[in-house]
């Protein structure tokens, strides 16, 4: 049944008239490629402005940069027919970022493909910094924080079987292992035009922010929580359950914020104290309308 027998939450309706997050991200892998193939060529490239530097610690202002790289991928050489870098990358982030954006909601399913980009970008340059001409290396692709949402799908869809090459049927666990020991070899390899610590430090976040149960909402509404306290005339930060008007609001609204909420970060992002607030608001809902 293709790529994928699915046996997780269905993508959305293709009458949704919204972008997902993989769909928009992969349209903006896209056109970069295409504005780097039209562009100058090395050094003045835009693969070259985007790419991640071993000497970013020395210019710490080109910070962007632990962005911007998972953006640019490889161009077309003469020895090849197709684009396999930046279509490997987008592939996978298709098939097992759907899911995944189900689960966390596209806020944070951008919040976490953001964060793993960064994350695999930083343990790339700590491993090139121990490098003789590391300050000389760039680093291109998303594959990092392709790997980190395919270690997220594993996580939650451990038994989903995946055809490998469109006929080699496995289970996603397995799949990872694969990943994980081609990786872990590759590491040991001299002069691997491949960054496979930034594979194995994005398949690590991806893993230890399911274990802990991470939402990264926080670091979007921070500075929107930071408000003035009359009192002391000091800023304090408030926690979402803190919020004055949570106690005292109608529970219609109370619900319309918390239905939002999901929205923007996925159910997994959700208090014990909002989930009570959703069961008592359907309780109320079933004792009002009495079934005929």
């Amino acid at each position: 049944m293709g790529f994928l027998d699915r046996g997780y939450p269905a993508a959305r309706s293709p009458y949704d008239s919204a972008w997902t997050a993989v769909a928009a991200l992969v349209v903006a892998n896209a056109a970069v490629f295409v504005a780097n193939l039209l562009g100058p060529a090395e050094p003045a490239s835009l693969n070259d402005l985007l790419a991640l530097h071993g000497d970013l610690p020395r210019r710490p202002w080109r910070c962007w940069e632990l962005l911007t790289y998972g953006f640019a991928h490889e161009s077309l050489n003469p020895r090849q027919q197709l684009p396999w870098h930046i279509l490997g990358n987008m592939f996978t982030l298709w098939f097992f970022g759907r899911a995944v954006e189900d689960l966390l909601g596209r806020a944070e399913f951008l919040r976490f493909y953001a964060a793993a980009l960064v994350v695999a970008g930083l343990a790339w340059l700590a491993s090139v910094a121990l490098a003789p001409t590391g300050a000389s290396a760039r680093l291109i692709g998303a594959s990092g924080a392709v790997t980190a949402v395919l270690a997220l799908f594993i996580w939650h869809y451990p038994h989903q079987t995946v055809l490998v090459w469109g006929v080699l049927p496995v289970p996603a666990w397995a799949l990872g292992v694969l990943y994980v020991a081609w990786d872990v070899q590759g590491t040991g390899v001299r002069d691997s035009n491949v960054a496979h610590i930034a594979h194995l430090a994005g398949a690590a976040f991806g893993l230890l922010y399911a274990w802990q149960g991470w939402s990264l909402a926080g670091l979007g509404d921070l500075a929107g929580r930071l408000v003035p306290s009359r009192r002391r005339g000091r800023y304090r930060v408030l926690r979402p359950d803190d919020d004055a008007a949570g106690e005292d609001a109608p529970l219609h609204r109370q619900v319309d914020r918390i239905l939002e909420k999901i929205s923007r970060s996925g159910s997994s992002s959700l208090t014990q104290r909002e989930r009570d607030t959703l069961a008592r608001a359907s309780k109320r809902l079933k004792d009002r309308d009495p079934v005929s």
